[in-house]
């Protein structure tokens, strides 16, 4: 397709902070815009539409549009299954938002449809593109840290609890922070490791302090994006905070940390640890390489530390996304997605068995 024309499935937070300002800057036509919430969506088109861009309160009234050609599904944790599933059997190519989907069959039922529809399926990883995550992908691939067989991946925040959407309502999101920032940090360590291979997983999920302060608990605590943070905590369904020991099947160990409300130092933007038979990196603070020079114990810091992009969350002129970027040029037929449905499912999966074995107390074995 010379011009891809798209259709947005949900115009609420991440399509105003991401998607749409990201495909903006792109060669495509963005000609359809849904919503349960009406003016969302009209807000949507006049922004960002074609000038006979047309809005929707039904999904599947846009579906029918035979014109579109890709969809991006921006809805709630728990919706992206039926949605994905029934813009690709529609024909349509489909981005969906992280995760994938809220359980292990409902990602089953995605991939499944890709196969059938013979369309894309991709989903929104993007933390994988930002430049301190793209150097530390050349080390490992230049072979600077060897074997690697220990990997910590960490979304903590210690006050950051999303008080707008329906973040902590379990129906519509299927749990809390595990699933919505403990995916991004897990997508970074089986992509920069290349290992989607899982033996098992054992974990733990808490629910402590997002059910236990209120009000004046929170008083002058800051939280997400250095606002006041408080949250309803009579309404507070899901997890604070989750933990996953995941052992792969070469040996590897993965240890996931997710929270957004804990008593511990906060550790956001997801840094990696990982340790090799050669060396180790982080990206606590920019990509740190411990390695083995002249004979000595040397740490060098790799490239320069620039502050990672957020369409929405940062500041200064709009940048161009690079997941934008790989998305329009698969759709043209001149590029690979960097994000597969195969490992967005690994992803789903894991995350599934780290909710199921907090519940069992048992390990789950793939």
């Amino acid at each position: 397709m010379s011009k891809p024309r798209i259709g947005f499935i949900g115009c609420g937070g991440i399509a105003n902070q991401k998607h749409f300002p990201g495909m903006k800057q792109e060669d495509v036509d963005m000609v359809a815009f849904c919503d349960i919430i009406k003016d969302r969506a009209e807000k949507g088109a006049k922004e960002y539409g074609t000038s006979d861009a047309k809005v929707y309160t039904d999904y599947r009234e846009l579906l029918k549009d035979g014109s579109i050609d890709a969809v991006h599904v921006l809805t709630p944790n728990v919706s992206h299954c039926e949605i994905s599933v029934a813009a690709l059997n529609a024909g349509k190519h489909v981005l969906c938002e992280k995760p994938m989907a809220a359980t292990t069959a409902d990602a089953e039922k995605m991939v499944e449809a890709r196969d059938k529809s013979g369309k894309m399926l991709t989903i929104g990883y993007q933390y994988r593109h930002n430049h301190d995550n793209q150097i530390v992908k050349k080390i490992v691939d230049d072979g600077w840290l060897g074997d690697i067989y220990y990997v910590e991946a960490i979304y903590l925040r210690r006050r950051g609890v999303p008080t707008w959407g329906v973040f902590a309502d379990k129906a519509q999101q299927g749990g809390g922070p595990l699933i919505d920032i403990g995916t991004h940090a897990l997508d970074l360590a089986l992509h920069f490791t290349g290992n989607y291979e899982v033996d098992y997983v054992v974990g733990t999920s808490f629910e402590k302090l997002g059910r236990l302060l209120k009000g004046a608990d929170m008083q002058g605590q800051t939280g997400f994006r250095g606002t006041p943070n408080v949250w309803n905590a009579d309404t507070y369904e899901v997890e604070d905070s989750a933990f996953g020991h995941i052992k792969m099947k070469n040996g590897m160990v993965i240890n996931l940390k997710a929270s957004w409300a804990i008593n511990m130092v906060g550790q956001g933007m997801s840094p990696t640890i990982m340790a090799g038979t050669k060396g180790g990196v982080d990206t606590l603070d920019g990509v740190r390489l411990n390695h083995i020079v002249a004979g000595q114990q040397s740490i060098t810091m790799v490239g320069e530390k620039l502050p990672p992009f957020i369409p929405g969350f940062s500041s200064g002129p709009p940048q161009p996304s690079i997941e934008a970027q790989i998305w329009v040029k698969a759709l043209k037929g001149e590029g690979k997605l960097a994000v597969t449905a195969e490992h967005a499912f690994t992803i789903t999966k894991v995350l599934d068995s780290i909710y199921q074995s907090s519940n069992t107390g048992k390990a789950v074995h793939f």
